[in-house]
């Protein structure tokens, strides 16, 4: 068994010498059905099976010239085991990183390269955080089965949002966290509920609640570049994980960037057991989020959820609870996440409205992949998404792991980024 690691000296020296490699154009662009990732990262080896790709938890569109988008990872390869919580880290000292790919064609060319470091400039890990810092109950270990050391600074990376400075925004499966980087990928920021963060803002203790690897899966930052929305990509575990496993509530978390204040919004899933990928913000109140299953199509169970929708706020009720209690605010002696349809009715809670803007599974040629993972918006009517490709491996049942193949094309999966003008502008 081996694996081999892309030094983090040399990510930080490209990121360096190419972040502003390739000048803005103000010419017309063509954009393709697709572009796929013209030379995938080779990270390493383990157990003989490559470790490529990985980007495409998050894209956003750059914000000066239409042919470059920012494209996260997250944590990094992993896959599960066969004892609850418990991660297998191929390359445990993986470090989640911003690339910016430019479109050349129908090929995406990375041409700048960002490692996230924390506070003092050291590269952050994928490793889960420590019990009161951001864990429920996750263990990683290595590809011998050593048990791997909890990192306080660890990010499951998972939502991105470039502000109008050039800085980032990211949030993450753990903690769950929200963390600010300058342009070269150091930690301005740590926001938690757990007082373990810098700066003295706090998200509320509630969100302490999320279920295993289901946080803040998505992250947006208004136009005005003033708040921050992030998506929590399930229900919470509260009170129980019975109940809350069993609701179809996420909730949505406003944080004001100037002054911390935090509000709270109800996002009604189709189904008990959909996910939240990504939200992306249109104005102050509207943002596009992503809804999906974790199926194949032409898998076993087939996929039946890959969509877009458009969402609104505005007239959404705040569930917040003043008092800031471990399981936020109750309505009737229940929790927000134990209360059925009719209850939220009869209590007066408004969730966000919805409406559909597109389904990929009605993709002219087929979407194969399982992870609809990122979604931007250029100009009124380009929709851009893009999948995770989990660095080209799978679970391969006994705590070892495969690489991933998609059952529709029989091809390993790879990041690949979707252009679809939409009938009807969304902003």
């Amino acid at each position: 068994m081996t694996y081999r690691t892309l030094p983090v000296l040399a990510l930080a020296l490209l990121a360096a010498t190419s972040l502003h490699a390739v000048a803005p154009r103000n010419v017309p662009v063509a954009y393709p059905p697709s572009a796929v990732d013209a030379v995938p990262t080779v990270w390493g080896t383990s157990n003989s099976i490559q470790i490529s790709g990985g980007y495409g938890s998050a894209i956003v569109a750059d914000l000066k010239d239409p042919t470059m988008f920012w494209i996260m990872t997250d944590r990094g390869p992993n896959t599960t085991t066969d004892v609850a919580n418990r991660l297998l880290f191929p390359m445990p000292n993986f470090t989640p990183t911003i690339a910016k790919f430019q479109l050349v064609g129908d090929q995406l060319r990375r041409v700048a390269t960002i490692p996230m470091l924390n506070a003092a400039g050291r590269p952050l890990s994928g490793r889960p955080n420590p019990a009161g810092q951001g864990a429920t109950g996750e263990t990683g270990v290595d590809p011998s089965g050593l048990v791997i050391t909890a990192d306080p600074d660890g990010i499951d990376s998972e939502g991105l949002a470039l502000a109008n400075d050039g800085t980032f925004w990211v949030s993450d499966e753990y903690g769950p966290h929200i963390v600010h980087l300058d342009a070269k990928g150091k930690t301005i920021e740590r926001i938690n509920p757990f007082g373990t963060g810098t700066g003295g803002r706090k998200i509320p203790l509630v969100f302490a609640l999320r279920r295993p690897n289901r946080g803040m899966e998505g992250l947006a930052i208004t136009p005005d570049n003033t708040t921050l929305v992030g998506a929590m990509q399930s229900p919470l575990d509260n009170p129980t994980t019975t109940i809350g496993r069993a609701s179809n509530v996420n909730r949505l978390l406003s944080l004001n960037i100037a002054t911390g204040v935090t509000r709270q919004f109800v996002y009604e899933v189709d189904a008990p057991g959909n996910y939240i990928s990504e939200i992306q913000a249109l104005t102050a109140t509207t943002f596009m989020v992503i809804e999906r299953d974790a199926n194949f199509p032409g898998g076993s169970p087939a996929a039946t959820t890959k969509r877009i929708y458009k969402i609104d706020i505005g007239k959404a009720t705040d569930v917040s609870d003043p008092a800031n209690s471990a399981n936020g605010k109750m309505f009737g002696g229940k929790v927000l996440e134990a209360l059925t349809a009719a209850e939220r009715v009869s209590n007066g809670i408004t969730p966000a409205t919805k409406s559909l803007v597109y389904d990929l599974l009605t993709l002219p040629g087929g979407y194969p992949h399982d992870k609809l993972e990122g979604v931007t918006l250029i100009g009124k009517d380009l929709l851009v998404v893009s999948n995770d490709d989990d660095f080209g491996i799978t679970d391969g049942g006994a705590g070892t792991f495969i690489e991933k193949m998609l059952p529709a094309t029989r091809q390993r999966d790879r990041l690949t980024v979707y252009f679809i003008r939409l009938a009807t502008p969304l902003r």
